[in-house]
């Protein structure tokens, strides 16, 4: 009987132990779908920290995101936030104002902003804000590359006693995608055509890493309805470059770009921003490559 007893205790002990445990883990939270990819291959295998995405997987962009109750409730029990930075978050105000000890790990810090054209005042004339830089950061691999040096540096300080496996896994994942880097730089380079037409203003970072212009967009946001004069205007300028491809997205349907395919004859290949997915540790790196098999299919006639 006092074996039984001490057993229970022993167990009891055990349980209560574990419980404490999972109450002392730290609650890492990212903004929106890349951040969590490149945030989970950093943070593989480091003990006593959850990762978890603040927007599900198939939210897209974050282009006039509104903050939700439940978003609300898990920033609360948040040690750290990761953003994208760059204007992506127009929401992170209203997040620091409600959590000021909440900290907040940018991954734009260091990256070579591309500023907001304004030639669009029909967009400012909707009401629409745009920010000041382009927020797509993620698209070129080489600004991935810093992102992942900003979330080891903010995470290595947040988790000290972890540092070295934090350390161990960015260095790890930097190299990976040097060596995607590299590859797309070596298969884009010698393609006859540079020229590209896009959904909304998802890949200029991408475009300028690689040595493609982009002749024309068709939206300027994916959700943002395309006036007629818009409209007419995007196919004057496909047209004038000589009918380039058309990129549409698979997370969006777009009536105009099919509308301009069809008054230009223009051909509609399709790129993925990667703001959707599996999130698979390797999901960065599949999705640049299928771009890539994409892109060497359209721009080699």
């Amino acid at each position: 009987m006092k074996k039984s007893l001490v057993l229970l205790l022993v167990l009891l002990l055990v349980s209560l132990a574990g419980c404490g445990a999972a109450a002392e883990d730290i609650s890492v939270v990212a903004t929106f779908y890349p951040v969590y990819v490149l945030a989970e291959n950093v943070l593989d295998g480091v003990e006593g920290v959850t990762l978890s995405s603040m927007t599900p997987p198939s939210t897209g962009c974050l282009h006039d995101y509104q903050l939700l109750t439940s978003d609300m409730r898990a920033l609360a029990k948040a040690q750290a936030l990761l953003i994208n930075g760059a204007g992506m978050e127009s929401f992170l105000s209203d997040v620091t104002g409600q959590f000021p000890k909440l900290a907040v790990i940018d991954c734009s810090v260091g990256v070579d902003l591309i500023a907001e054209e304004e030639e669009e005042e029909e967009a400012h004339d909707q009401g629409h804000d745009h920010g000041e830089y382009n927020a797509h950061i993620w698209l070129a691999p080489e600004n991935a590359i810093q992102m992942v040096k900003n979330l080891r540096d903010g995470l290595s300080v947040l988790l000290p006693d972890q540092a070295e496996r934090i350390v161990a896994n960015a260095e790890a994942y930097m190299e990976r995608l040097t060596v995607l880097d590299a590859e797309l730089r070596a298969a884009i380079e010698p393609l006859p055509r540079k020229e590209i037409v896009t959904f909304h203003e998802a890949f200029p970072y991408f475009a300028r890493a690689y040595g493609l212009e982009v002749k024309a967009v068709v939206a300027l946001e994916p959700d943002e309805p395309v006036s007629p004069r818009m409209l007419k205007e995007v196919i004057a300028k496909v047209k004038a470059a000589g009918n380039p491809p058309l990129f549409s997205e698979p997370q969006y349907e777009s009536a105009a770009l099919r509308t301009v395919a069809q008054e230009t004859g223009a051909p509609v290949y399709e790129l993925d921003p990667l703001v959707t997915g599996d999130g698979a540790k390797t999901a960065y790196e599949d999705v640049m490559r299928k771009n890539l098999a994409v892109l060497l299919e359209a721009l080699s006639d």
